[in-house]
C-alpha cells in the first residue's frame, strides 16, 4: 500500500511502465517503439490494453494532416498568383 504522498504503481508490467515513462519524458518515438515491441511479443491482456492506449495517445490527429494539406494548397495558389502577376 502506498504511503501518504506516494502514488501506487499503475497496472501492467515493468516494460509498459517504462514505455509510459519515456512518453512522459518527451521521447514519443521511443515510447511508440516500446509499445509496438510489447504488442508483438504476445503480452498479457493488461499490457496489450496499455500498449494500445499508449499508441492512441501518441498518434498524430488526422485534422493536423488536413490543416497541412490546406496550407500547402493555399501556398501553391499564392505562388501561382505571384508568378502570373510578375512573369
Amino acid at each position: 500500500m502506498a504511503k501518504g504522498g506516494q502514488t501506487p504503481p499503475g497496472p501492467g508490467s515493468e516494460e509498459m511502465r517504462a514505455a509510459w515513462a519515456r512518453k512522459d519524458a518527451g521521447d514519443v518515438v521511443g515510447a511508440r517503439r516500446e509499445a509496438e515491441r510489447i504488442l508483438a511479443s504476445r503480452p498479457s491482456p493488461v499490457d496489450e490494453d496499455e500498449a494500445r492506449a499508449l499508441l492512441r495517445a501518441t498518434s498524430t490527429p488526422p485534422s493536423l494532416y488536413r490543416f497541412a494539406a490546406l496550407a500547402a494548397v493555399i501556398f501553391v495558389v499564392l505562388l501561382l498568383l505571384a508568378l502570373t502577376r510578375y512573369a
